[in-house]
């Protein structure tokens, strides 16, 4: 029984004579696979890095505090005194307003919303504290004071106060 393959047998010599041709492909899995480790890091660290206001906070020693299962109520003042709720600008006025409607959301439940108050660290103390005084008002008590680590590197990763009730 004659053999045919590449090792020998019928027209099979191995010798100086015969090499094999080079492969001309490249071999894109460990560079795919690198690429979607990438992907996943910078799609986790993205949302970290970027908040909505840019607000230069206050450091602070604090631990994180938990947050519940449904999305917090972003609540930032600009340095230039601006308010924003989330992303969008609200004047002065209408503030009180929009304090209640969001406090009338959840009033059925057991606790309030939680407000994550985000404050530039050059304001006036007594500018954040009406601001806090406008949520107590509206019934929001549970306020969560955004801060950086202490080292500065970390944003948004300590709130210094929770359930922030003041009995007034």
């Amino acid at each position: 029984m004659a053999m045919t393959g590449p090792s020998g047998g019928i027209g099979g010599r191995r010798g100086r004579g015969h090499r094999r041709a080079p492969i001309a492909d490249i071999n894109v899995t460990p560079l795919v696979d690198v690429m979607l480790v990438l992907l996943i890091i910078f799609m986790i660290t993205a949302p970290l890095l970027a908040s909505a206001v840019p607000i230069d906070l206050p450091e602070s020693r604090a631990k994180p505090v938990e947050t519940e299962e449904q999305e917090p109520v972003q609540l930032s003042i600009n340095a230039d005194d601006t308010l924003y709720i989330g992303e969008e600008v609200v004047p002065e006025a209408e503030l009180p307003a929009r304090l209640d409607a969001i406090a009338r959301e959840r009033q059925g439940d057991d606790k309030p919303r939680q407000i994550m108050l985000r404050a530039d660290k050059g304001l006036d103390y007594g500018r954040v504290m009406r601001v806090m005084g406008e949520l107590n008002r509206a019934g929001l008590t549970r306020i969560s004071l955004v801060t950086t680590g202490a080292s500065g590197d970390t944003p948004a990763a300590a709130a210094v106060t929770d359930r922030s009730d003041t009995g007034q």
